[in-house]
């Protein structure tokens, strides 16, 4: 029986940029603890080992299969409709599973082709030893990706299938074709990128929301695509919350974030920071405190291709305005 996409978990565990000497220990202990919510993408370049970690808690006993709720990513180098499913059932391969709970466009771009066996992941750049490595564009429309989609959800690969990174207009344009509707968009979503419009409009199309980076500039600091300046956690409303609450900053940030309606996906291989992240259901912030949150939206982005892209792979590749 397919599950009711209401039943994802609202905290998961996010793996990108845990690293894969440390993930299978950090997904079993993810586990252990009580995560049932594991995101996880091509991209990565770790799902062999979260596949290892995941096996581990089966066999232990720790939960089983149709208890975890697994998400993967389709990258943007397998968009064509032939490519599809190959890279599906590599991410299935190598997290040791039957089947997604749900598998997502990673990002509404198209990159040219890169094989399997030639190199994976792929990554951003198409020819990494060449003298200028560049990332290059494929002509592949969304809606044959989506159709391809489709055809992976309707034979079981996947039990539901979703977007990340779209904005309004590419929202409005996937609704008008889609047989088989969207069940989630993921998208960035913190107190400083609020994103009220867009979640709003997913919504009332009838898709829920993750959010990723829920805890804004962290994971982006050590990428140098954020200053230490820009830290959530130190804003004085959220200090004074967690004061009032007896618990962390990061803990009321990411209530917020749950708070809203929204699953969110956090990021960490310390066992401690697992541990505070999931525990933020014994308490709640008064309707004053979320809108205060809220005024703290500033419209920051910390993940866009707009800026890392040709940044990092020579390449000016903007996806939202």
């Amino acid at each position: 029986m397919t599950k009711q996409l209401n039943t994802i978990p609202r905290v998961g565990f996010g793996l990108w940029k845990v690293p894969k000497e440390e993930c299978a220990d950090a997904v079993y202990n993810a586990i252990k603890l009580g995560y049932r919510h594991l995101d996880s993408a091509c991209d990565y370049g770790n799902e062999l080992q979260v596949g290892e970690g995941i096996k581990r808690a089966i066999d232990d006993g720790l939960c089983t299969r149709d208890e975890l709720w697994i998400t993967s990513k389709l990258w943007n180098t397998y968009h064509a409709k032939e490519h599809v499913e190959i890279a599906l059932q590599k991410s299935l391969d190598d997290l040791q599973l039957d089947y997604l709970d749900l598998y997502l466009i990673h990002f509404p771009i198209a990159q040219k082709y890169v094989p399997i066996d030639v190199r994976y992941p792929p990554e951003w750049i198409f020819d990494p030893s060449s003298e200028n490595p560049t990332m290059q564009r494929a002509p592949v429309p969304l809606c044959e990706t989506w159709a391809a989609m489709e055809v992976v959800c309707k034979k079981g690969l996947a039990k539901q299938i979703g977007i990340c990174n779209y904005n309004s207009g590419l929202l409005h344009d996937l609704m008008s074709y889609a047989e088989i509707k969207p069940a989630m968009l993921q998208i960035e979503s913190h107190p400083y990128l609020t994103q009220q419009r867009l979640i709003r409009l997913a919504k009332d199309y009838g898709l829920d929301v993750t959010a990723f980076s829920p805890l804004g500039a962290l994971s982006y600091l050590e990428l140098d695509m954020a200053g230490a300046s820009e830290s959530i956690l130190e804003q004085d409303v959220v200090i004074s919350v967690a004061k009032r609450l007896n618990k962390t900053p990061a803990q009321v940030v990411l209530r917020w974030g749950i708070q809203r309606g929204n699953a969110i996906i956090p990021k960490t291989s310390k066992v401690e920071r697992l541990k505070e992240n999931i525990s933020i259901f014994d308490f709640e912030l008064s309707q004053a405190e979320m809108a205060a949150i809220d005024e703290l939206n500033i419209n920051r982005r910390f993940n866009d291709p707009g800026d890392f892209c040709e940044a990092a792979f020579n390449t000016f590749n903007p996806i939202y305005d």
